[in-house]
């Protein structure tokens, strides 16, 4: 019989309170648990369990050692499980959700990294610009943008990202530039597409956060529809950094107000509380080390 398994055999036998209990815990024979107290305690040069004909009790040495053993023990047994977790193989579907742009551009290649390590993995990308209700539409995971509204949900915080100001410089040329978020108010500005006749955009962040009422002669409900309208410079536009950032390196915009950025957004993996499976556990831990945003 292995060290370990003396080991563990003390620790039975001290939570169990006798040799037999301890015998019965582990499946073990009553004369094997009590050699192997017998080798431990020979080994160790000191008495760890004080036996009567009834009950066993540990002596000082016996709970000293005790409370050390049982916490080495937990975190052998937990190590053993991660390492056969990592090398189950895992099969089956999982159902995706993620905004259009930032889905093709940050989590889709991770995705295709992830089947490419799992082959029996499938995965259904949905990708959409709105809220989606991952229990109503039987998601398994989403990407999220924004505070979280629904407190119920588990979630894993992938970082923060950039929402900036931008217009063309043909829009620039003939309207020239805003100074502050308060001289939004006298230009045209691209807004998003609702039933009220302007769309607010924010600056500044707590005490300090203000709100700009925004309004022009293009509105659009399609972020990419609002950003073409800014290359033809129909107005100044206000989006996630990552958007345009190849408009951006290629002269197409200018960001404005570099001083008065918006609020940087969160960005969050939200999944739906209870038992999970190992491939999506696997697919969230394999995003979340390789996705890790800083204002991009």
């Amino acid at each position: 019989m292995s060290e370990i398994e003396d080991y563990r055999a003390f620790v039975a036998i001290v939570e169990r309170g006798s040799l037999t209990a301890a015998a019965a815990q582990l499946g073990r024979s009553l004369q094997a648990v009590s050699r192997s107290l017998q080798m431990l305690e020979e080994q160790l040069g000191v008495e760890l369990v004080a036996r009567t004909t009834r009950r066993c009790r540990p002596t000082q040495a016996g709970e000293d050692f005790h409370r050390r053993l049982k916490g080495i023990l937990a975190d052998l047994d937990s190590a053993r499980a991660a390492v056969a977790e990592e090398g189950a193989l895992i099969s089956g579907r999982i159902r995706v959700a993620a905004s259009s742009r930032f889905g093709v551009a940050y989590v889709l290649p991770i995705m295709a990294a992830f089947m490419e390590r799992h082959p029996g993995v499938e995965i259904d990308l949905s990708l959409d610009d709105r809220y989606v209700d991952l229990l109503a539409e039987n998601f398994d995971l989403s990407v999220q943008f924004g505070q979280l509204s629904d407190s119920s949900l588990k979630a894993k915080r992938l970082g923060l990202i950039r929402r900036v100001v931008f217009a063309s410089p043909r829009y620039l040329a003939a309207h020239g530039r805003p100074s502050t978020p308060a001289d939004l108010k006298s230009h045209d500005c691209v807004a998003r597409l609702t039933h009220h006749s302007t769309d607010t955009w924010r600056f500044g962040e707590g005490a300090a956060e203000v709100e700009i009422p925004v309004k022009g002669r293009f509105r659009s409900d399609s972020a990419p529809a609002r950003i073409a309208a800014v290359v033809e410079g129909l107005g100044i536009g206000l989006a996630p950094l990552y958007q345009i950032r190849p408009l951006l390196d290629a002269g197409q915009v200018e960001l404005l107000l570099p001083g008065f950025e918006p609020t940087l957004t969160p960005v969050h993996l939200v999944w739906l509380p209870g038992t999970m499976p190992l491939r999506l556990r696997r697919l969230i831990d394999f995003i979340a080390t390789r996705l890790s945003l800083a204002g991009v």
